[in-house]
């Protein structure tokens, strides 16, 4: 077992760090378009159905023919503009761009929260953009869409997302001063059925307050109906980090089975269209897109929610991303889309049917989501992974290490120097059981030996032979003294999960040249090329520091007695080297925790065993225990398998015995009849 750990621990951290790498492999066109790009009839939205419930839908098409428009009803004029909701220093302040075409959100900025630090705050374009426009063949696409399903499109004569509608610029306030509190779309088809959409800020909290009115105004015929219609609450979320271990954006979608939350995701597919439905839900607490550190997610409100029927996601080409990285066209689907599943109850003529849903537009940071919904904090725990009860405790020994340091990453070296010292006593009892079984190696290996030079023509007397001996002496490898190693694994994943996705880690400065420890050091641009590996922007101190911290760790670890684990070591020399290369932009802060790491292990080989020896002095055989008892199995099942070697020996030569006999006997009755005979014919 000990012999393959080092291995295990290899291809466990090879699993770890290139798992969750970006994008999917290099793909040409595979859809038949050119340079990379669809056919055009590839290009619309909606796509496969998704529903829940008894009462399945039809497919959305938001594309789907519908009666030509009245030619009585003018087409408003285009409109764009962009408005600032919320106030300056308070949570929720944001610079929206909105435009009529389609009634949609082009645009949506947040203050606080800046794409480089020490710019001056007030320069709105170094606000961080939660939502952007996606120029696509269909035209500009953006958020907060509403659209019709093939069923419903007679309703609306022209796609609802790709008409004018009417605008109206909402605002609050005295005579002298007027403050923008939001904007209302109104779209009239002249089929008795008026849409309206209503987007506010929520004054004080991350929130936007979306409004979807139904208005009957003189159509009998459709009270009472259920009419389904897609919205889409978030269209071009930007990738929010740096380093290339995490695929972002993510479409998303949390509802409640059985009384249990639960969540499922999708990630781009980058190299074609592709467009899908969520698992069949009912009950979804919410749905959107999110990237590493900021989401815009729709929950509904009150009676809203059972309008919600289902979800999907899909996935879009960016053209513009396209013209700005030519040779990696074919891997233009950069943006995805969550589309949630309204089944409208349409109004008595004269009254209207309000849909009321808020938009969380803020940081995944979970002190500010648990204020607005505790359920939006599973999305933070789908980023921990399979370990998130371990991460998420290790976050909070974080962030108290930080209200002493003031620090994130001295609070960074704090947590591993905390989890190394608390795992401390585990490694030195399993570390003193290897030793002492060295010893004991040492003293039996010569027995070994000449049992394999005794028996080198038999290979399975050899093996029996030492196995006896090895059974005598007490020399199989502890079992105990592998477990302390494989239970800190969890705990080594949930530390590196907790690190990784961290929100507060986000320009989080350290100190010198390290300004944020979600994002590799970068000492200084060099921009130099290296076959192979293509451009290296930036010189990088932190990941070579950590491979040297890796080699000198190997180097003062002690030497294995045994050959094959000796060429194991040997082997694992190169492995740090080879890492070296997939790590060279990894960010400063899991850096960081991997120098601290090295760094304590080497002290502990060099000075904590020098001041505190390791026992290794060989303990006498146990005569009870686990591995006792499988000796004794082993002897029993050996000395029943003897026993049944004997037992078919003697029936061999009992058979031989008697067929013996036989033939004897039979040979005397044979002669006598014949002298008989001889003296009666005389």
């Amino acid at each position: 077992m000990d012999k393959r750990l080092p291995l295990f621990l290899v291809l466990s951290f090879l699993v770890l760090v290139m798992w969750p790498r970006r994008g999917p492999p290099e793909s040409p066109g595979a859809d038949g378009g050119v340079d990379g790009l669809p056919p055009p009839e590839t290009l619309v939205s909606g796509g496969a159905p998704w529903s829940a419930g008894n009462d399945p839908l039809p497919p959305a098409t938001a594309t789907a023919p519908g009666p030509a428009p009245d030619p009585g009803i003018a087409e408003p004029e285009p409109w764009r503009a962009t408005l600032e909701l919320g106030r300056p220093g308070e949570p929720g302040h944001y610079m929206v761009t909105v435009d009529n075409d389609g009634a949609k959100l082009v645009e949506l900025a947040l203050d606080g929260y800046y794409h480089e630090r020490g710019l001056d705050p007030l320069v709105t374009d170094n606000w961080v953009r939660l939502l952007t426009g996606v120029e696509n063949r269909r035209g500009n696409l953006g958020s907060l869409t509403l659209e019709a399903s093939a069923s419903s499109a007679e309703l609306v004569r022209a796609p609802l997302d790709q008409v004018r509608w009417e605008r109206e610029v909402l605002e609050e306030g005295g005579v002298v001063e007027r403050v923008v509190v939001g904007v209302r779309f109104t779209h009239d088809p002249g089929t008795g059925l008026v849409f309206t959409k209503t987007i506010r800020a929520v004054p004080g909290t991350y929130q936007l307050a979306v409004e979807l009115g139904f208005e009957n105004v003189g159509a009998p015929e459709l009270a009472g109906r259920r009419v389904p219609f897609t919205f889409t609450p978030a269209m071009g979320v930007p990738p929010s980090g740096t380093d290339r271990f995490t695929q972002e954006p993510k479409a998303s979608v949390c509802w409640t089975h059985k009384g249990e939350l639960r969540i499922e995701r999708q990630t781009p597919k980058y190299d074609k269209h592709a467009v899908d439905g969520f698992p069949p839900q009912a009950g979804i607490n919410w749905a959107g897109v999110d990237s590493k550190y900021f989401a815009v997610l729709l929950r509904p409100e009150g009676p809203t929610a059972q309008a919600l029927v289902g979800a999907g996601w899909e996935n879009f080409y960016d053209e513009a991303w396209a013209r700005d990285h030519p040779s990696e066209a074919a891997k233009g689907y950069r943006h995805l889309a969550t589309e949630v599943e309204l089944s409208v109850l349409l109004p008595e003529p004269g009254e209207s049917t309000l849909l009321k849903f808020l938009v969380y537009a803020g940081p995944k940071d979970p002190r500010v989501m648990r204020e607005h919904d505790e359920a939006m904090l599973r999305l933070i725990r789908k980023d921990l992974g399979y370990f998130a009860g371990i991460a998420g405790a290790l976050l909070a020994i974080l962030g108290f290490f930080h209200g002493l340091l003031g620090n994130w990453g001295w609070s960074i070296v704090l947590l591993t120097l905390f989890v190394r010292l608390a795992l401390f006593p585990f490694n030195r009892r399993s570390q003193t059981t290897m030793a002492r079984h060295a010893t004991k190696m040492k003293r039996v290996q010569p027995k070994l030996n000449e049992v394999k030079e005794r028996y080198a023509d038999n290979p399975q007397k050899m093996r029996q032979e030492q196995a006896r001996i090895m059974q005598e002496e007490g020399a199989f490898p502890p079992l105990g003294g592998c477990l302390p190693v494989f239970a800190q694994i969890p705990i080594f994943f949930g530390l590196f999960s907790a690190l990784r996705a961290s929100f507060d880690l986000r320009q989080a400065p350290f100190m010198l040249w390290i300004e944020d420890l979600s994002r590799p050091d970068q000492l200084l641009r060099i921009d130099f090329h290296v076959p192979i590996l293509g451009t290296v922007e930036y010189l990088n101190v932190l990941p070579p520091l950590m491979v040297v911290m890796w080699i000198a760790q190997q180097k003062f670890m002690p030497k294995p007695t045994d050959p094959q684990a000796l060429r194991m070591q040997k082997m694992m020399m190169w492995m740090p080297i080879m890492f070296g290369f997939f790590l060279y932009n990894y960010p400063a802060g899991l850096s960081l925790y991997m120098i601290t790491t090295s760094t304590f292990s080497i002290l502990e080989q060099t000075v904590i065993k020098k001041i505190w020896p390791l026992d290794d002095t060989e303990r006498p055989k146990k005569k009870s225990g686990f591995m006792a008892r499988l000796g004794e199995l082993q002897k029993d099942a050996q000395k029943l398998k003897e026993m049944q070697r004997r037992e078919r020996e003697q029936r061999q030569k009992g058979k031989g015995k008697g067929k013996g006999k036989g033939r004897g006997k039979g040979q005397g009755q044979g002669q006598g009849r014949g002298k008989g005979k001889g003296k009666g014919g005389r």
